[in-house]
């Protein structure tokens, strides 16, 4: 799998880039700015693109901003957000609009490489990655109508799992039961949601965005 690393920080990209590598990954290229990125996705077409939120030369949104940029014109590479902290807002405007291949996880998780590495291979693949803290954040906050109110709260679980990046075989194992249950869960879940059956559309992801959209106050008990 190759892979373009992006981020301002050359130690940090170099500390990636060898622990990716020593995981059997090809760096195929690194980038110290979002031009220099984006020039680079564009020459080498690589699987995945992993960048730093914050970049030069304003440190605000330029990483963001380069991966809806790839998302859009470059489809077929995978896009891997890095963020110091939980930036809501930046996390729901990516993951907006997408069909499939994106992720959003704190930088602390480089340490943790086989996670990293599983993460890419997931969105690599088509799938979609959100930080667990992230996850978090969202089910604490209140809500005023929750689109969720049908689902059991097995399938909530389900759903939170989905939200993580687990794959079929990864619920199963965390919740103990059998890949054909989890399957079921998740054919309820599209079906509660009334997710679009259009065949361009990604209905996993659709059901995990509808998840983590935030809701201010709950109006029903609990």
């Amino acid at each position: 799998m190759r892979v373009i690393l992006a981020d301002d920080a050359v130690l940090v990209r170099e500390g990636l880039a060898r622990l990716l590598t020593e995981h059997g990954f090809d760096v195929a290229a690194q980038a110290g700015t979002a031009e220099q990125l984006l020039e680079q996705v564009s020459a080498l077409n690589p699987d995945v693109a992993v960048i730093d939120i914050r970049m030069p030369p304003t440190y605000t949104n330029e990483g963001l901003t380069a991966a809806q940029s790839i998302r859009i014109n470059h489809p077929h590479t995978a896009t891997l957000v890095l963020s110091q902290y939980v930036e809501l807002d930046y996390a729901l405007k990516l993951l907006e609009g997408s069909d499939s291949g994106v992720g959003y996880l704190l930088k602390e998780r480089i340490v943790q490489v086989r996670e990293l590495a599983d993460a890419l291979r997931t969105i690599a693949v088509g799938g979609t990655v959100v930080e667990p803290t992230l996850v978090q954040e969202l089910v604490a906050t209140p809500r005023t109508v929750d689109p969720l109110a049908e689902l059991s709260a097995r399938e909530r679980e389900v759903l939170a799992l989905m939200a993580q990046g687990r794959t079929d075989r990864g619920i199963s194992e965390q919740l103990f039961v059998t890949r054909k249950t989890v399957e079921a869960h998740i054919r309820s879940i599209l079906r509660k949601l009334d997710l679009p059956n259009d065949a361009g559309e990604n209905r996993r992801v659709h059901a995990v965005l509808a998840y983590l959209q935030p809701r201010p106050t709950t109006l029903t008990p609990p």
